[in-house]
């Protein structure tokens, strides 16, 4: 017949949770009982020895160290990448703020968010232009459907590529795997008047679910400046 009781229960139907309960609001036990902690003899988990409650614990602390020293690493990682955005953020908003000849704007935007950011392709595109930047390339060849397709942007688009009028403003469309497209507005709940666009062959650069906080801040700073070319706004 076997005797054998639930490993949870102890003498008299005390269980496990009634001695933990014990231990954990009695903290003198031990100091009463110091020779229990030399004889308790706990399995490793890095092997099939035995080792002292003492050891136990030093591994069970030496463990929860080393997580929390991934952590801080992680967060030096994550903070010295920010600086580093931050940093090409700001050259590359003071190289728009130092181009004094508007019509060199949309090409100096292009080429500088190209250098600083990585981005292996990138295009912009403005309509509604004042009469004197009406000639520029980036004003012209602009469709209907790309119009309204930027106008309907609340936010900037991410995702593969699926073709279309936009993605051809890039120089090589064809190898252009993921994209994204910022609307440009002169201000907040301002009509868009132009779309910058950005691929890459990479399918995973930008992702349907990435976040698009950092391309809404490119998108405000490039349709500041590049608001320098719509018709002045009639006086009051």
């Amino acid at each position: 017949m076997n005797h054998d009781k639930p490993s949870d229960m102890g003498v008299q139907g005390i269980t496990e949770a009634d001695i933990a309960n014990y231990l954990a609001h009695t903290p003198g036990f031990f100091e009463r009982q110091a020779e229990l902690l030399a004889t308790i003899r706990l399995a490793s988990p890095h092997g099939t020895r035995a080792v002292s409650l003492q050891e136990r614990q030093m591994e069970m602390l030496r463990e929860r160290i080393k997580g929390l020293e991934h952590k801080i690493i992680e967060m030096i990682r994550a903070g010295q990448e920010n600086v580093a955005i931050a940093d090409r953020l700001h050259r590359w908003t003071r190289s728009l703020m130092l181009t004094s000849d508007a019509r060199a704007l949309p090409d100096v935007l292009v080429t500088q968010v190209k250098q600083q950011f990585l981005v292996p392709q990138a295009a912009v595109r403005v309509w509604d232009v004042d009469a004197a930047y009406a000639d520029l390339p980036q004003a012209q060849g602009v469709s209907d459907e790309a119009r309204s397709m930027a106008q309907s942007l609340s936010l900037p688009f991410c995702g593969l590529n699926a073709g279309g009028d936009v993605v051809k403003w890039l120089e090589d469309s064809h190898t252009v795997a993921s994209m994204a497209m910022i609307p440009l507005r002169h201000g907040p709940g301002d009509g868009c008047f132009g779309l910058l666009v950005l691929g890459s062959p990479d399918p995973t650069r930008y992702a349907a679910d990435m976040g698009t906080d950092f391309l809404m801040r490119i998108g405000e700073l490039a349709g500041g400046a590049l608001s320098r070319l719509l018709p002045p706004t009639p006086s009051a």
